[in-house]
Formats: C-alpha cells, sequence, structure tokens
C-alpha cells in the first residue's frame, strides 16, 4: 500500500513538473509570438528610428549681382561645430568648457529649443571658425567628444561696406523669425538653415534668394556613426538675381561722400531703373553673418552717426529750395505768375494785414524776378508770394502728383512716406488751425513738409520725363531673365510742354551764369537741369542772423541738389542730400556731377 502511495505521489509530481516546465518554455513563445506578431509593426517602425536618419541638407543662397555682373553677394565655405540632437541638453555645460579650453562661443540663438528643431539631428553651435580655432580643437577634440566640425556654404560680401544698406545682410535665425516662418508655414523650406534675411534685398528677395533644402538618409549604428547613405535628395539653390545698380556709379557717388552724411538716389527717368542706392555712413554687413557683439551693435546705432538708418528710403528731411521746381509748376498750371510777370525783390516779403516779414536767403533782394529767374537764384521772395496766392490746396495737389507724401512702392523694405500737410492733418495733429505764413514757408520747402531722396529722385524723373508711369525699382532679372516692370496707377497728368519748358528753363539756368550752382556748368560737355535746396533746421529769432560758423554741426542746414541730364534728351536722374552740409550748390552738387560726368563720359550726348 505504502508502495503503492510513493509511486502515485511521485507520478504526480512529475506530472507536476513537467507541466511547470512546459508553462516556462511556453511563456517566452508567447512573448517571442507578441513581439514578432502582433507588435511587429510598431517595433519595426522603432527599430528604423533608431538606424535611419534623415538629414536636411541647407540650399546655396542665391548670388546678388550689380547690372552689369558685378558680385555684390555671394558664398563662401565654412566650417562649424555642431552637436547631435541625442546630446543637446548637454549644451550649457559644452558651452562652458568650449569656452574655457578653446576660447570658441557658441550661438545664443541655438540654446533656444524652438530654433534647435530646425535641425533633425545635428545642431549648429558655433560657425565660421578660424583655422586657429580648427587646429585647437581637433588638438583637443578628445574632451569633446559629442561634437564635430562640418562644412557649409554662408553668406560673403566682396565689396566689404559698399552698397550695405542695398544689399542688406543675413542673420541668425531667431524665436521672431521662426514665429513668421510657422505663421507663413515655411518652416520645411528652412530646415537645416541658420540664417535668413534680415535688410535691404536680402530681406526683400528673401523668397527668391533663399531656396529649397534636400535632405540624406543615413544609416547608423548605437554610437551614430554613419554606416551608409541610403538615398540623397539635393537641395535646390537661392535664385541669381541682378539689380538694377551699377556698381561702378555706387563707387564713385561713395567716394564723393567721403565722410560726410547724407544718400544719393540715381535713376533712369526711361524706365525708373535705380542706377545708384547710396546711403551715408555705411556699414559692413558681414557684421551680422557670425553675429554681431552688442558693442558692435551700439556703435552702429549711435545717436549722432545713425549708421543703420538706411537714409535713402527712411530718412526724412524737409526739402527746401529743391520743392520750387514743383511749386512753380503749380502756380502756371493755375495760371499764377505766368511769364513776363514778375517782381521786384528787395530781399523780404511782408505778410499782407500784418507786420511779419519773411526774409530772403540774399540780402537786399535779387531784384526784378520772373519765374525762370524765381527758379535759377532760388528767389525766396518770389515763392512765398507765390505759395499764398496758390493756397494749400493746389499747392499739394501738384505735389502729390509727383508722388510726394507717400511711399513710391520700391522693392526694398523701410520706405517712409513723408510728410505734406495740410489744414486737415494739422487740426489733427496739433488741434491748431492753419495759418497763412505756413503756406508761404510750405512754398519754399520749409514747416513741415519732409520727404525722402527716394522721393526726391522719383518726382524729379517725372519731370524729365512726364509720361514716365513705372514705379522706382531695384530687381532687373531673375536668372538672366529680364522683369516686367510694374506701373504705377495714378490719375493722367495735364501739365503742358509749354509751362514744363518754363520749369527746365529755370533749372537749366541754375548752373549758368548768375544761377546758384553756376561753377558746376562751367567746361562742362552736357547741359543740366538743376536745383540746390539748403533746409533750414531751426527758426531764427526776430532780428536774429544765421551764423554758420558758430552753431553745432547737428544744427547746420542740410545740403540738397536734383538734377537731370543731358538736359534736352535726360539719360539720368540724382538727387542728393548731405546732412548739415550747409550749402546745396556748393556741397550736394559737386557730388551729383561726379556721378553725372562718370555715367554720360561714354553717352552719345
Amino acid at each position: 500500500m505504502d508502495n503503492y502511495r510513493f509511486k502515485y505521489f511521485f507520478k504526480k509530481r512529475i506530472q507536476i513538473l513537467f507541466g511547470f516546465l512546459i508553462i516556462l518554455l511556453f511563456i517566452p513563445l508567447l512573448k517571442i509570438f507578441y513581439l514578432q506578431i502582433i507588435q511587429f509593426d510598431r517595433f519595426t517602425a522603432l527599430s528604423k528610428n533608431n538606424s535611419i536618419k534623415i538629414i536636411p541638407i541647407p540650399p546655396k543662397r542665391g548670388v546678388i549681382y550689380d547690372r552689369n555682373n558685378v558680385i555684390l553677394a555671394d558664398n563662401k565655405l565654412v566650417h562649424y561645430l555642431e552637436i547631435d540632437r541625442t546630446f543637446f541638453s548637454d549644451l550649457p555645460e559644452i558651452k562652458v568648457r568650449l569656452k574655457n579650453k578653446l576660447n570658441i562661443d557658441i550661438d545664443v540663438d541655438v540654446e533656444n529649443k524652438k530654433i534647435s528643431y530646425l535641425y533633425e539631428t545635428a545642431v549648429p553651435i558655433s560657425f565660421s571658425l578660424t583655422d586657429k580655432q580648427i587646429a585647437n580643437f581637433v588638438a583637443n577634440q578628445y574632451l569633446f567628444p559629442k561634437l564635430r566640425i562640418k562644412q557649409r556654404f554662408i553668406r560673403g560680401y566682396p565689396q566689404g561696406k559698399s552698397s550695405a544698406h542695398l544689399i542688406g545682410f543675413i542673420n541668425r535665425i531667431n524665436d521672431k523669425d521662426i514665429n513668421f516662418l510657422e505663421k507663413e508655414n515655411l518652416v520645411n523650406r528652412y530646415l537645416g538653415s541658420t540664417h535668413i534675411g534680415k535688410s535691404g534685398i536680402e530681406k526683400f528677395y528673401e523668397n527668391l534668394i533663399h531656396g529649397s533644402p534636400g535632405f540624406k538618409e543615413i544609416e547608423v549604428d548605437a554610437k551614430q556613426n554613419v554606416i551608409r547613405t541610403l538615398q540623397e535628395k539635393k537641395p535646390i539653390p537661392g535664385k541669381a538675381i541682378n539689380l538694377t545698380i551699377d556698381y561702378r556709379l555706387q563707387k564713385i557717388a561713395e567716394k564723393a561722400f567721403g565722410e560726410k552724411k547724407g544718400a544719393l538716389v540715381a535713376i533712369d527717368p526711361k524706365n525708373s531703373e535705380v542706377l545708384a542706392y547710396v546711403s551715408q555712413p555705411t556699414f559692413n554687413p558681414a557684421l551680422f553673418t557670425n553675429g554681431i557683439s552688442h558693442a558692435a551693435w551700439a556703435n552702429l546705432n549711435d545717436k549722432n552717426s545713425r549708421t543703420m538708418l538706411d537714409r535713402t528710403v527712411a530718412g526724412v528731411y524737409p526739402p527746401g529750395s529743391t520743392l520750387k521746381p514743383f511749386v512753380a509748376l503749380a502756380a502756371l498750371t493755375n495760371d499764377i505768375r505766368k511769364p513776363p510777370f514778375s517782381i521786384f525783390d528787395i530781399g523780404y516779403f511782408t505778410m499782407p494785414r500784418s507786420s511779419k516779414v519773411f526774409r530772403d536767403w540774399k540780402r537786399g533782394g535779387h531784384g526784378t524776378v520772373d519765374i525762370i529767374k524765381a527758379i535759377a537764384v532760388s528767389c525766396d521772395t518770389f515763392f512765398y508770394g507765390l505759395g499764398l496766392e496758390l493756397g494749400i490746396p493746389n499747392l499739394n495737389k501738384v505735389l502729390d502728383d509727383f508722388n510726394f507724401g507717400k511711399k513710391t512702392g520700391i522693392d526694398i523694405g523701410g520706405e517712409k512716406s513723408g510728410l505734406i500737410a495740410n489744414k486737415a492733418w494739422k487740426k489733427k495733429k496739433f488741434n491748431e488751425s492753419w495759418y497763412a505764413g505756413e503756406t508761404a514757408i510750405t512754398a519754399i520747402g520749409q514747416g513741415f513738409t519732409l520727404v525722402t531722396p527716394l522721393q526726391l529722385a522719383n518726382a524729379t524723373a517725372k519731370l524729365a520725363n512726364p509720361s514716365l508711369s513705372i514705379k522706382p525699382h531695384l530687381l532687373l532679372s531673375i536668372d538672366r531673365i529680364k522683369q516686367d516692370k510694374e506701373e504705377v496707377k495714378q490719375d493722367k497728368q495735364s501739365y503742358s510742354d509749354k509751362n514744363l519748358n518754363w520749369i527746365k528753363a529755370g533749372m537749366v539756368n541754375v548752373t549758368k551764369e548768375g544761377g546758384t550752382a553756376a561753377f558746376l556748368g562751367k567746361k562742362s560737355n552736357y547741359q543740366m537741369a538743376s536745383k540746390t535746396g539748403t533746409a533750414q533746421l531751426f527758426g531764427l529769432k526776430i532780428g536774429e542772423e544765421y551764423n554758420e560758423d558758430t552753431l553745432p554741426d547737428n544744427l547746420k542746414d542740410h545740403a540738397l541738389f536734383i538734377t537731370y541730364a543731358p538736359a534736352n534728351d535726360p539719360k539720368i536722374v540724382i538727387a542728393v542730400i548731405v546732412e548739415n552740409g550747409g550749402h546745396g550748390g556748393s556741397v550736394a552738387g559737386p557730388i551729383a556731377k561726379k556721378v553725372l560726368d562718370a555715367y554720360l563720359k561714354n553717352k552719345k550726348l
């Protein structure tokens, strides 16, 4: 019995043990089934993500040329440091060690995780390493196993400071840029990119210049070493663009300015192509490419130099006497003071029914003056009275026709509209009535009136060619394909040839004997139609005399000059403003004349 019971329990134990062994063996099989069958798709995907990476390849920016294929902005190959996204959390500690050990700074923007998502695999952290920095890093790479040196193209500006406000600059992508790209659904175009256009042509034509990224699909091992490239799509480079600018003229104008502050715009009056675009002082756009220091930025924005102000389109100035040809045209159009009408100028103008006196710039006056002579000698007295006879509505109508007080629509950012004031504007601005004296000084380009150098050039181009209906522009061609010009939508002008010829006669006499810039016309092989201007920056008290020698530089008059040549067949129009330069004829005029001479030298006159 006992033997039977022993055999029975022994057999049960064997069965239980066997069953337990079967269960133990079955559990792994179940797990294998779950992993390989049920979870196959999920783990296949995970495995692929761990072994295959997509690396975006940023495009090269399009090259910027002048009209004669002089390179204004191109690309150069540089070395930079990058960190794998896997180790991005270690960046603060790496930043300190890089600075202490190798004196290498990292870009502050890439520390922001929002910026870093543009780089799916590796994040650039320090751009444009010097040869010395590269050598030091290679020698000490064992201290930085998570970093790699790579190559990429970055923006270069072979002309240095020349044309900087026109070309603009690029800078590293920041939070503000990311927000814009997200809003415009453009993030995918910038994957792998580090920079974006921030000003000038670089910004305005960013959509053309930037290009589209490519990608490289690679297989990596557990240590992120590349095993092989699976496929690659090359990036599409940005489009090359030619500007209307003649760089030769640009350099001549910049040299003519010297250390003076101001702006110059030259326009072809037949098609509104901008031939020269100068704003002084200027800067080196390469300062921004690799990150500008706080000290350098503060220096560029010094309140005295205001280097970063693009004076060409964003500088606003009283036009002074350069407004007089347009005021004269307004008078002739309204049948006021047509030749042979004249006045006798004794050197001042007394307001009707008032004791208030407005002085002429010439003590003792100009004697007998008609509208042609008034332009040639810039007779203030003549225009004070003319302005009152016209009235501000009739005067402003003509100024509006010539696009004063509004943007021209040129293809560059930052343009200001200037100001042509009227009764309604003053009431809204100051809650004050408009006075007759304000109309009188508006007629000589003073008071509230403000213009940009571009506006002056554009208006002068319309004097030179009244049929001009194309707005000023800077883009000539895209990938060598010339672009159609956009016409300005405006009311048809009804200025008679006779009236326009009287204006031209006055402007031609500016550079003849007795004119305010007579010396510019001597020994010239072409005839100019010009107007000088001097813009006063503060009002004089009764009985006070203007003494330039005792004034600080920032209170001296602005010097202005507008011209087109040859007078009978205009090929170029120029407007110049020299801040605190004093006299338009002697300071701004010679700058314009150098550009005229250079442009017309080889032209058939």
